[in-house]
């Protein structure tokens, strides 16, 4: 559940005897408060994701982009996130977690103030940058502060609870309220009413969240940071470009070469660093890395389908933003109903039967939105929408619980972050690739016979991504009950 502390979970935080002595001179403690604040800022950061995707018809055509600076316009923030989650956990666990909450909401506004006042795709662009970072410093404090803020087993376990609980449906709702947003107010409202949530929870640190560090902090692995963030920028963009720009041309060899060597120099100083970003040895056997690639294959199929979905209701149907975020709601509100009983069914049967379950309604709904096709009767696609929601609900939370139960208590934060890394690894490539083979078998169509023969492909690719994903936890995870 977490977004990448560093061995924070599962530890009670660290304060020192300055800061506590300050803390306690500046900080009212009321935790319901400090509840308040994470999950505003962890609401925004998650939202963020998935809201932009019923605004990207809107920005398409007032910003003249084509379907490839769409991708970017989603992967540009999926990309900065993914990049920074693990270092932003060590920066927080070293300099302050409120610190670095604070650092990371302020970020993240001025990244919403950059994308809503965008006349052009660069502006937008580097605004989407911004608020990935932000998003990368602010997320893997929320669950460390809340350990503090929460002591008590029962009362830290009803927080983290509701912290699922809005991370989850902060994801799976923004669609509906990005298309709520762009109907009434237009695009760049989706950014503004960042601005005063943002604003609220940074004002509601300053008087009710304390701050915490771990005096056995890791030390900063700038290397392993640079070297991965070249590595997911430029797989990104061979995955979105390289068919614009030809496969075989200079630029395309030269990013898969650069690519190929930015994969190697992690690798290789990850395996050196004394204190590495993404300890290797932590991937090489168990349940983590099964975890991951179950995360992977989630994230896959449900952020395509997302921006799919949106280009096919608008473009292909005709369909106002907002009408299509009405239409996509049973998937979020599924999610939110069942979400809070799938603890239950995973203390009885263990992750394992939820997870695979999960996976494959993933995969059925896709395929069934996939044979049925944009046009068809809405019906069948709101049952695509409820297979898929009680999918995402079965899967999120165990997938997480996996990752955490299969390594030592001290590394339970590093390996929530690494599923988390995972998910949003699998996001960023879900996009790029169902969006490339949209253009690529749509020949560039934005509607028309050619378009739905294009979306049907793309859908295919990330419905067999989720299958996959099925085969990875019904093989893989292990056959028993998990706390």
């Amino acid at each position: 559940m977490s977004t990448g502390q560093q061995e924070s979970t599962g530890t009670q935080p660290v304060i020192g005897r300055q800061a506590a002595g300050a803390a306690a001179a500046a900080v009212v403690m009321r935790p319901g408060v400090t509840l308040m604040a994470t999950c505003l800022g962890l609401f925004l950061g998650q939202v963020d994701t998935t809201a932009i995707n019923l605004a990207l018809p809107a920005i398409r055509h007032d910003l003249a982009g084509d379907l490839g600076s769409m991708q970017w316009v989603v992967d540009a923030y999926n990309v900065t996130f993914a990049a920074l989650l693990l270092t932003g956990g060590t920066l927080g666990d070293r300099f302050g977690r409120r610190r670095l909450f604070r650092c990371g909401v302020t970020v993240f506004v001025l990244g919403s103030l950059l994308c809503a006042v965008a006349g052009d795709l660069p502006l937008l662009l580097g605004g989407r940058v911004l608020q990935g970072m932000g998003s990368g410093m602010m997320l893997p404090q929320s669950l460390a502060i809340l350990a503090t803020a929460f002591p008590g087993r029962r009362e830290r376990n009803r927080a983290m609870a509701a912290w699922s609980i809005v991370a989850g449906t902060g994801l799976a709702a923004g669609p509906t309220l990005g298309g709520l947003v762009v109907q009434t107010l237009g695009w760049s409202f989706i950014f503004w009413v960042n601005i005063p949530l943002g604003l609220a929870a940074l004002l509601l640190t300053f008087r009710h969240v304390p701050e915490s560090r771990n005096p056995q902090a890791r030390t900063l692995d700038l290397p392993g940071q640079l070297l991965a963030a070249v590595t997911l920028g430029t797989l990104t963009f061979l995955a979105v470009d390289g068919h614009h720009l030809g496969w075989t041309s200079a630029t395309t060899l030269g990013c898969a070469a650069l690519c190929a060597a930015g994969l190697a120099g992690f690798l290789w100083a990850e395996r050196r660093h004394p204190s590495p970003m993404l300890p290797l040895s932590l991937l090489r056997r168990g349940q983590l890395p099964v975890a991951s690639i179950v995360a992977m294959c989630m994230t896959f199929g449900m952020y395509g389908l997302f921006m799919l979905i949106s280009l096919a209701f608008q473009q292909e149907r005709g369909t106002s933003a907002l009408m299509a975020g009405v239409e996509m709601l049973p998937l979020p509100v599924v999610f939110t109903l069942l979400s809070p009983t799938v603890g239950r069914l995973v203390t009885r049967h263990g992750p394992r039967l939820p997870m695979t379950a999960g996976m494959t309604l993933m995969g059925s709904g896709l395929l069934i939105y996939a044979l049925a096709g944009p046009d068809a009767d809405l019906a069948v696609t709101e049952l695509a929408f409820v297979v898929v929601g009680i999918g995402l609900a079965l899967n999120t939370g165990p997938v997480v619980g996996v990752a955490v139960s299969a390594v030592a208590p001290e590394y339970a934060g590093l390996a929530s972050g690494i599923a988390n890394l995972s998910r949003m690894f699998g996001a960023t490539l879900g996009v790029a690739v169902q969006g490339t083979v949209l253009a690529v078998v749509g020949r560039g169509a934005s509607h028309g016979p050619q378009f739905v023969s294009g979306l049907r492909a793309a859908i295919l690719v990330g419905c067999a991504v989720e299958f996959l994903g099925a085969l990875v936890a019904f093989w893989g995870v292990a056959r028993v009950r998990t706390r």
